[in-house]
């Protein structure tokens, strides 16, 4: 055999192992499933229940959620809350929600001055209980930003304005007002649920939920599980999704404020050091937006979650994203392109102030930089320093909070089983995954009560809505402000517990999602557990 023929026979077989790889990639994209779980269908069939709400109560429902927007529940800092506005509110609850507050199955207590705990007692104490929560405050606000006044809960081309519209004043409205027409209707749980509403989410959480989950602690509490804000449905926001994505978060980031400071000598401006403070910390700043943390993907939940979307992608994302373990470092490059997906796969550094100078002609003795760290679930904070490599430059931790567990998602999972089914009935357009939430939630405080902590509100963003709610410059919410919220149960033994979401808005539904008028649209679904958990 000469040599061209063996040149050409190795060729030959080169080609032959690349189409036989090709195609073996092909069938595991065409064929890949994430877990059958996740296609079964744990619930019976008729489980879906119309609720019809007068105009009255439709009516009712914008003016309780507008007078939750005009108190400006503002917090600064940990020490800086706007207590009279917090009293407003505590004042303003009974009113709003009279049926709650007269309900001899509702118990209200006030924890930590300022917070709310409500305790829904159910007919069968030998199931585990769970817990639903959100937040009364907001952060500060920049006046001259806003289209309309920002604590007017103005209406606008079908928009409602005003902070806390998408953080987090729409979840206590939803939780509550769906409960309050259901005690209306004579409803009484089987399953008892607690309800906790903090003051300082925004500066912590560590007076609000903190003190709401040791309470709950202190009398031997066990929820099955927890449901906080957090992940939303996200509209057009994953390249080659067919559907919108509704992402339960199973985990969120860690946080820590990290100070960064130098100090020199000072001396006047006409006689200038080499190097000045600010000049040294400008360097160090510069060197940590243009070195990023090291890319994450595949070491944390956001795999599991483009691996539970890759069912519902075009062709050629689906057939990247189910090979993963040969494509998962140019997935990892390709998410880091836009902000919205960058944050989910790595730690991420915003300086947010920074301080020097103390005259135009002296030269500063000191300058003081604060960075803003999100931490990837798989990152630790030893990369700042490595990053700022300058060892006159101090660095500090202010507060650190360490990302959480993740929370169980798989078929014996109640609580993210509960919600998932809820999704899916209720948006059958979507796709439903497990996966991290970028920002910071009260949920943490839990984690001694229950390893099952889920943060999501079925809030449709768009790249425009994300855009304005991660700058903290304006909260813009759709009519379609779609609420959470009740976990309900049946009266009968033999009944599983339920769940009830309200979808509020504009958007037009069809088929089996336009079963209940509420505003624009709404729908309340009741669904059986395929088994009673414990």
């Amino acid at each position: 055999m000469n040599r061209a023929r063996i040149v050409k026979l190795t060729a030959s077989l080169v080609l032959c192992a690349f189409a036989v790889f090709l195609v073996a990639l092909l069938i595991r994209a065409h064929t890949f499933q994430p877990g059958s779980w996740q296609l079964r269908d744990c619930l019976p069939n008729n489980r879906t229940l119309a609720a019809n709400f007068t105009p009255e109560e439709r009516d009712e429902l914008l003016s309780v959620f507008k007078g939750a927007i005009q108190l400006p529940t503002v917090s600064t800092s940990y020490s800086e809350l706007n207590i009279t506005a917090l009293k407003s509110f505590t004042d303003y609850l009974p009113k709003a929600f009279p049926g709650v507050f007269s309900s001899d199955l509702v118990r209200h207590e006030i924890i930590a001055n300022y917070s709310h705990l409500f305790t829904v007692r159910g007919s069968d104490p030998g199931l585990r209980p769970y817990i639903l929560t959100a937040h009364l405050d907001v952060v500060p606000v920049a006046e001259e930003e806003w289209d309309f006044p920002p604590f007017s809960g103005e209406e606008s081309d079908g928009y409602l304005y005003g902070r806390g519209t998408l953080d987090d004043k729409q979840s206590v409205v939803a939780i509550l007002q769906g409960l309050e027409f259901l005690l209306r209707r004579g409803y009484r749980p089987r399953r008892s649920f607690y309800i906790g509403l903090g003051h300082d989410e925004e500066v912590g959480g560590y007076n609000g939920a903190k003190s709401i989950a040791a309470e709950l602690q202190s009398r031997g509490v066990k929820p099955s599980f927890l449901l906080d804000e957090g992940s939303v449905i996200l509209d057009g926001i994953i390249s080659g999704l067919q559907k919108s994505a509704a992402v339960i978060a199973t985990s969120e980031k860690g946080f820590a404020t990290i100070s960064l400071s130098v100090t020199t000598t000072t001396g006047h401006a006409s006689i200038p050091p080499r190097e000045t403070s600010i000049g040294i910390l400008a360097e160090a700043v510069s060197r940590l937006e243009k070195n990023p943390m090291p890319r994450m993907f595949g070491r944390g939940p956001e795999r599991a979650m483009i691996e539970h979307l890759t069912t519902e992608m075009t062709f050629p994302m689906k057939f990247i994203m189910a090979n993963l373990w040969l494509f998962s470092s140019s997935v990892g490059r390709y998410m880091e392109q836009k902000p919205a997906t960058n944050s989910l796969v790595r730690t991420t550094t915003t300086v947010t102030q920074f301080h020097a100078g103390i005259k135009d002609n002296v030269n500063p003795p000191s300058a003081r930089a604060l960075v803003d760290v999100r931490l990837h679930p798989a990152h630790t904070l030893k990369q700042i320093d490595a990053t700022v490599a300058d060892t006159r430059v101090k660095v500090e931790v202010i507060n650190f909070s360490p990302s959480p567990p993740m929370s169980s998602y798989d078929e014996t999972s109640f609580g993210y089983q509960l919600i998932r089914t809820t999704v899916v009935e209720t948006f059958p357009d979507v796709a439903v995954a497990p996966g991290l939430c970028i920002g910071i939630t009260d949920s943490r405080h839990y984690q001694n009560l229950t390893k099952e902590l889920y943060r999501f509100s079925p809030a449709r963003l768009n790249q425009e809505d994300l855009r304005f709610e991660t700058s903290l410059r304006r909260d813009k919410a759709l009519y379609q402000m779609q609420g959470l919220y009740i976990i309900i149960a049946q009266k009968e033994p033999e009944t599983k517990p339920r769940i009830v979401l309200v979808k509020i808005g504009p958007h037009k539904m069809t088929g089996s999602e336009c079963k209940g008028q509420f505003g624009g649209q709404a729908v309340v679904l009741s669904m059986e557990d395929k088994q009673e958990f414990k």
